[in-house]
C-alpha cells in the first residue's frame, strides 16, 4: 500500500492531466481502502494540482468529492475540514461547466452539514459574494446556495440573516441574476412559512412579473403558479388573478418559449384558479386554450421542407412542444369545463388533438386517454371513433403509449363507466375488432418486438368486452400462427399466455376442445422441437390459469410423453415443469397418473444418456420427493390453494352448464332464458376467482344470442346436475379423451430413487415403450380451418436419435407413442 501511494504521488507531481485525472478518479476507492493516509499524503497532492488542472480533472474531482460524501467514508466533520474548502475555492472556476459541477456537490454536502458549519464556512462568506461589486458568476451561485441554505434554518433565522440578501439579488441590475433568484422563491416560501410568503416572497413576485426581462417574467410566472397552494382566495383572486390574465394576453406577443411554458403550467393554474374565475374569465381562458391546441395548424405551407428558412423550422418545433404540452393538460382541462360539457365545449379540440400531424402529440394524447375515460364516465361513448382512430395510428410509438392502459379503457367503454351495466356496450362499436387485428399486425410486421409482447399481453383482457365467437374467429388462429411462427420467444410466450385466456373463458365446448386438440397435435407432437418447447410454455400457462382436473384430464399425459423426446433441451424443459405437473395431482383420485409420473422419471434416471440433463433430473427427483400431495379433502396446509382451485373447477363447469342450458332451451321452444337465471350465472362466472391472469375482477360475461327459459323442474334440476358432475369425464380428443383406459394400470411401481444405483433390475426391465400406448379413437377437428382429424402416430423413445433428423425446427413429424400398460400378475 505504501508503495502505491509513492507511485500516486509520483503521477500527480508529473504535471500529466491523463495520470492526475486517474489519480483523482480512484481517490473514492483510495478513501476506502485508508481513509487516514489518503487525507495524509494524496489530498494535499490533489489540491495543489487542481489549481492548474484542466477542464476534465476539475470535472473528475468534483464528481469524487461527491461520491466519497456518498459513500461516508470518513465523517461528516473530517470531510467538512479536508473538503469544504477545496469546493468552495473552485466554485467560481472560469469555465461555466466545472462551475456548475462543483456547485452540484456543494448543494449535495449543504444537505448533511451541521449549522454552525453553514453559518461560518457557507452564510457569512456569502453576503460578500452577493454585492454588485462582484461578477455575476458568482451572485448567481450565491443565489442557488440561498435557496439551498433556507431548508437547514428556521423561519427567524431566514428573516434575519438570508431574506435581505434575496431582496438584494432580485433587485439586481443583471436580468439573469433576478430571474435565477425569483426560480429560488419557491424554495425560500417553503422553508420560511404562509404569512413571511405573504408579506415579503408575493410582493417580489409581483414586481418581478412585471419586469422587462422576458426571462423575468417568465420565472416569476411558473413560481407563481407552483406557490398558488400557499395562497389564500383573496391573494388568488386580487393579486394573482390580474398577473396571469396579463401575461397570457402578452404570451402571443412575446417569444414562442413563454408559450410552451404557459401551455405546459396552464392545467395548474387552471385547476389552482378554479373557483375565482367569473363566467366571462372562465370562457377566455377556455378559448385561449383551445388556440394553443392549433397553434402553427392554421398556417397553410405547400413549401419543400428544404425550401424552409431555418427560423420557421425552429418556429414550427416550439409550435409542436406547445400542442403537445396542451394535449398532457386535456384532463385538467376537462376537470375545467366539467365532464358534462365535454362535447359542446372540448370535443372538437380532443379531435384535433387525436388527428394531429405530428407524432409526439397524439403520443400525448394518447398516454392520457386513459385519464380522458376515467373522467368522461357515462359520456366515454363519445370518443368511441378516437379510440379507433389511435389504435390505427402508423406511428408504433402512438400504438405503445395507448395499449399501456388498453385493458382499462377497453373495460370503461364496454361498460360505459357504469360498473353495474349488464349490456355490452361495445356493440355499437363494429370497427373496434378490426382495428384490434390491424394494430397486432403492424406491430408484428415491425423490428419492435416489446411493443407486439405489450399488445399481446394486453390482448387477454378481450374475453371481458367482447364475445367468445369473435375472439374464436378474429383472435385464436392468430395466436396459434404466431406461436408456431414468430422468432421472437417473449413474444411467443405472450401469445401462448393469452390464447390460455382466451382458451379459459371460451363459451362454446366444441371450440374449446378443437383448441386444445390443436395445441396438442400442432405444438406437443410437433415435428419441431420448438414448437414441443413452446407447448411447455403452454402447458405452466394452463396449469396457472386452469383447475387442476382440467390439466389433468387435458395435458397431463401429452406433457409427460415428452420425456421420451429426442431433443435433450426437450426434456431438460420438462424436468424443471415436472414440479408443478405433480402439484396438479390430487390423491387418490390421480393415483393412476401419479404412476406415470413416476415411471417416466424413473425411465429418465435410467435411460437419459445427456450428462445436463441427467443432472438436471437427479435435482427434480429430490424436489419431488420432498413435495406433499394435495388430498382430494381439503387439508389446512392447502386450504387456499384448493378452494381458489376448486372455484376454477367450478367456473369452468358453469360454462359447460349455461352452453347445455342455451341449446336444450334453443331446441325446446327457442324462448330466453329469464333473467334471473342469466344473471346468476353471469354473476358466478364473472367473479375473478384470484385466478392470476391479466383479466381485472368482477368480470361480468355475456353470451351472445343465448337463449333459454327458467325451469324449476326437479327433473331438470337433476339433469343439470347431472351434466355438471359429468363434465370431466368427456372425452373430446383420440388420444387422450378417454383417461381412463389409458391409465388404469393395476401394477405398482415403486417410489422415487434419488439416484440411478437405487433401481432394481426389475423395475429397470418394466419400464418400456408399452406403458405409453392408447387407442386410436374418433377424434374432434384438429384445426381451425380443416375438419380432418390428424392421425395419430407412434414414434420411438430412445433417446440416441440422429441430431439432423431430431434437432433442427424442420424436422420429420414425431410420433407419439402412449399406450396402456397391462397389469402384471
Amino acid at each position: 500500500m505504501r508503495e502505491a501511494f509513492i507511485l500516486l504521488i509520483i503521477h500527480l507531481n508529473a504535471g500529466q492531466d491523463i495520470q492526475g485525472t486517474s489519480v483523482v478518479a480512484n481517490l473514492p476507492f483510495l478513501m476506502r481502502q485508508n481513509p487516514a493516509e489518503t487525507l495524509r499524503r494524496v489530498l494535499p497532492k490533489v489540491r495543489e494540482a487542481l489549481h492548474v488542472a484542466g477542464v476534465e480533472m476539475q470535472l473528475t474531482a468534483a464528481v469524487s468529492f461527491l461520491t466519497i460524501l456518498q459513500d461516508e467514508s470518513v465523517s461528516v466533520h473530517t470531510y467538512a475540514h479536508s473538503f469544504l474548502q477545496v469546493i468552495l475555492l473552485h466554485l467560481e472556476h472560469r469555465d461555466a461547466g466545472v462551475s456548475n459541477a462543483w456547485l452540484e456537490t456543494l448543494l449535495s454536502v449543504i444537505e448533511v452539514l451541521p449549522k454552525d458549519t453553514l453559518r461560518h464556512e457557507i452564510l457569512n462568506p456569502l453576503v460578500s459574494k452577493a454585492q454588485l461589486s462582484q461578477t455575476v458568476q458568482s451572485r448567481l451561485v450565491s443565489c442557488k446556495i440561498l435557496g439551498k441554505l433556507t431548508n437547514k434554518f428556521d423561519a427567524l433565522a431566514i428573516k434575519r440573516e438570508i431574506l435581505p440578501l434575496v431582496k438584494s439579488l432580485c433587485q439586481d441590475v443583471e436580468y439573469e441574476v433576478r430571474s435565477c433568484m425569483c426560480r429560488q422563491l419557491e424554495n425560500i416560501a417553503q422553508g420560511i412559512g404562509t404569512e413571511l410568503t405573504k408579506s415579503v416572497v408575493l410582493p417580489e413576485l409581483i414586481e418581478l412579473s412585471r419586469d422587462e426581462g422576458s426571462s423575468v417574467r417568465l420565472a416569476a410566472f411558473e413560481t407563481l403558479v407552483n406557490l398558488l397552494d400557499i395562497f389564500d382566495t383573496d391573494d388568488r383572486s386580487q393579486t394573482i388573478l390580474p398577473v396571469v390574465k396579463s401575461f397570457c394576453e402578452k404570451s402571443f406577443k412575446a417569444d414562442e418559449s413563454i408559450l410552451i411554458s404557459l401551455s405546459f403550467h396552464l392545467g395548474k393554474l387552471c385547476h389552482g384558479l378554479y373557483g375565482i374565475f367569473t363566467p366571462d374569465q372562465h370562457l377566455r381562458f377556455l378559448e385561449f386554450y383551445k388556440k394553443l391546441c392549433t397553434l402553427g395548424l392554421q398556417q397553410e405551407n405547400g413549401h419543400n421542407e428544404n425550401q424552409i428558412p431555418p427560423q420557421i423550422l425552429e418556429q414550427e418545433k416550439k409550435y409542436i412542444s406547445v400542442r403537445k404540452n396542451c394535449a398532457y393538460n386535456f384532463p385538467a382541462m376537462i376537470v375545467f369545463v366539467d365532464p358534462k360539457n365535454f362535447h359542446m365545449e372540448l370535443y372538437s379540440t380532443f379531435f384535433c388533438l387525436c388527428h394531429d400531424p405530428e407524432v409526439p402529440v397524439r403520443y400525448t394524447i394518447a398516454i392520457c386517454f386513459y385519464e380522458v375515460s376515467k373522467l368522461l364516465n357515462s359520456g366515454v361513448y363519445l370518443i368511441h371513433k378516437e379510440l379507433i382512430t389511435l389504435l390505427q395510428d402508423e406511428s408504433l410509438e402512438v400504438l405503445d403509449a395507448l395499449i399501456d392502459h388498453l385493458p382499462e379503457i377497453l373495460e370503461l367503454m364496454s361498460t360505459g363507466g357504469e360498473t353495474s351495466v349488464q349490456e355490452n356496450k361495445l356493440s355499437s362499436l363494429p370497427d373496434l375488432v378490426p382495428a384490434l387485428t390491424a394494430a397486432e399486425q403492424r406491430a408484428a410486421a415491425s423490428l419492435k418486438w416489446r411493443t407486439h409482447e405489450k399488445l399481446l399481453q394486453k390482448y387477454a383482457c378481450l374475453p371481458q368486452v367482447i364475445s367468445s365467437d369473435q375472439i374464436y374467429y378474429r383472435f385464436l388462429q392468430r395466436m396459434f400462427t404466431i406461436m408456431m411462427t414468430n422468432n421472437v420467444l417473449p413474444v411467443q410466450k405472450a401469445a401462448s399466455r393469452t390464447l390460455c385466456i382466451f382458451l379459459r373463458y371460451n363459451r362454446k365446448q366444441e371450440q374449446r376442445h378443437e383448441v386444445i386438440q390443436k395445441l396438442i397435435e400442432q405444438l406437443g407432437q410437433g415435428k419441431s422441437y420448438w414448437n414441443r418447447l413452446r407447448f411447455l410454455d403452454t402447458c405452466e400457462f394452463i396449469i396457472e390459469i386452469f383447475s387442476k382436473s382440467f390439466f389433468c384430464k387435458y395435458f397431463f399425459l401429452p406433457a409427460i410423453e415428452l420425456t421420451h423426446d429426442p431433443v435433450a433441451n426437450v426434456r431438460m424443459k420438462l424436468c424443471y415443469l415436472l414440479p408443478k405437473v405433480k402439484s396438479t395431482l390430487k390423491i387418490p383420485a390421480d393415483k393412476h397418473l401419479l404412476q406415470q409420473l413416476e415411471m417416466c422419471v424413473r425411465k429418465l434416471l435410467c435411460q437419459e444418456k445427456d450428462k445436463d440433463v441427467l443432472a438436471i433430473v437427479k435435482r427434480t427427483v429430490l424436489e419431488l420427493d420432498r413435495m406433499e400431495m394435495s388430498m382430494d379433502a381439503f387439508q389446512k396446509k392447502f386450504y387456499e390453494k384448493d378452494l381458489l382451485d376448486q372455484e376454477k373447477e367450478r367456473e369452468e363447469l358453469l360454462l359447460l352448464e349455461m352452453e347445455q342450458l342455451e341449446k336444450e332451451k334453443q331446441q325446446n321452444d327457442g324462448r330466453p332464458m329469464s333473467d334471473k337465471t342469466f344473471e346468476k350465472k353471469q354473476f358466478v362466472l364473472g367473479r375473478d376467482s384470484k385466478t392470476p391472469t391479466s383479466l381485472p375482477k368482477n368480470i361480468a360475461i355475456s353470451v351472445p344470442g343465448s337463449s333459454a327459459t327458467p325451469s324449476t323442474s326437479k327433473e331438470i334440476k337433476k339433469s343439470k346436475l347431472i351434466r355438471s358432475q359429468s363434465f370431466n369425464n368427456q372425452a373430446f380428443h383420440a388420444k387422450y379423451g378417454n383417461l381412463d383406459k389409458c391409465t388404469t394400470s393395476k401394477s405398482s411401481t415403486a417410489a422415487y430413487t434419488p439416484s440411478v444405483s437405487g433401481l432394481s433390475k426389475t423395475s429397470m426391465i418394466s419400464l418400456t415403450d408399452d406403458s405409453f400406448r392408447t387407442r386410436n379413437t374418433n377424434s374432434a377437428p384438429s384445426s381451425f380451418s380443416s375438419n380432418t382429424s390428424l392421425p395419430s402416430t407412434s414414434r420411438g423413445t430412445g433417446n440416441s436419435v440422429d441430431p439432423k433428423s431430431s434437432g433442427s425446427k424442420d424436422t420429420q413429424p414425431r410420433k407419439a407413442t402412449l399406450k396402456s400398460r397391462k397389469s402384471n400378475p
